[in-house]
């Protein structure tokens, strides 16, 4: 611990180890502290270690966001970059956040964000890192589940899904699941981090995503469905609606959204959506339920109940406006109506035609 805490401008290879020394005096086994020590000494020195780690903080941070109107200094942050990938700090520090106070959760969050986009020698090296490390989505995901470090960990995690091969970790893994039960946390500032990052996971990376959906299909749309779409909570039917919009008019999600559309009980839920009161869910729900319509191939059991509901169905879709004027979304009200008002008689006609064969 020599020299530990003496105060001296330093280089920013010698910041990085410096930081790094402080996290391990951090993370140190109670049991390794000598017998001899008295109590309140390691509790001073411990104090002194922590305000010492948050003052290392910001001054990384300075090297890699720039201070006031300068700009950050490339050669500082691709040395600073190398020693934090070098030495396996950005594991240490993530470990050591939830030890942090608030304010350094915050900094320490954004330093390793930040460390993603940074080059040596004019490549990126957090990707090559991520791919020996991917079980640091291990450690920052649970994180949603503790109110301290749900929010430093969900925007970490959120940058490292940038990268495809943690994306694609994180979708075949059981994290995935825990999804539904995180977007469904009581406190709303992380119930709406985990649903940022689950959209993030859905969204970012098509080839991958689509090979996940396809793959999962029944175990994923039948919690999506339960869970999300006819949550009590407003605000999570609403942003699973418009998720699911975004993922099914998707051009790589097709095979997905063919058989997510060939779903009468999947109709259903969107024919709900129309009953709520705020006009946001029922444009959200009518962008999927314009699928269920244009579906060239729909089952004989939705074209019923499309009949079956036309009257009710044509006096609301008449009704749905929007406040700006959009002539997209008047076009595709169009469309459905005039499929809607003229199933009957086709279906009736191609019966006709049918019958006609048959004798």
């Amino acid at each position: 611990m020599k020299g530990l805490f003496k105060p001296r401008s330093r280089t920013p290879v010698e910041l990085v180890q410096h930081l790094r020394e402080l996290i391990l005096f951090a993370l140190r086994n109670p049991s390794d502290v000598p017998k001899k020590k008295r109590e309140d000494k390691v509790r001073f020195l411990s104090s002194l270690s922590m305000a010492e780690l948050g003052k290392t903080l910001v001054e990384i941070r300075t090297i890699l966001f720039g201070e006031g109107q300068s700009e950050p200094n490339a050669e500082a942050c691709s040395q600073l970059t190398q020693e934090f990938f070098r030495e396996d700090t950005i594991r240490i520090l993530i470990v050591c956040i939830p030890k942090l106070d608030l304010g350094s959760r915050q900094i320490a969050a954004r330093v390793i964000t930040n460390l993603q986009k940074q080059k040596v020698q004019g490549r990126l090296v957090a990707p090559q890192y991520m791919e020996s490390n991917l079980d640091l989505l291990d450690i920052l995901l649970p994180g949603y589940a503790d109110d301290e470090i749900a929010l430093p960990y969900g925007l970490i995690a959120r940058e490292l899904i940038c990268h495809q091969v943690v994306a694609k970790y994180v979708l075949e893994s059981e994290h995935m699941r825990n999804f539904f039960e995180y977007i469904q946390i009581e406190t709303f500032e992380i119930s709406s981090d985990a649903q940022a990052t689950f959209k993030e996971l859905l969204t970012r990376h098509k080839s991958t995503v689509a090979e996940f959906l396809t793959n999962n299909f029944d175990w994923f749309f039948v919690e999506y469905n339960s869970k999300l779409l006819e949550s009590k909570e407003y605000i999570t039917r609403r942003q699973a609606v418009k998720l699911l919009g975004d993922m099914l008019l998707d051009r790589s999600n097709m095979v997905v959204m063919v058989r997510y559309v060939s779903s009468l009980d999947n109709m259903r839920i969107m024919m709900n959506l129309f009953r709520e009161e705020k006009k946001s869910i029922q444009m959200e729900a009518f962008h999927v339920f314009k699928l269920f319509v244009a579906n060239q191939s729909k089952p004989p059991e939705i074209i019923g109940v499309l009949i079956q509901n036309k009257n009710k169905l044509l006096r609301f879709l008449a009704g749905l406006t929007t406040e700006k004027e959009d002539e997209q979304f008047e076009a595709d009200k169009s469309q459905v109506i005039r499929e809607i008002a003229t199933l009957d008689t086709r279906e009736r006609a191609i019966t006709d035609s049918d019958n006609e064969a048959e004798s």
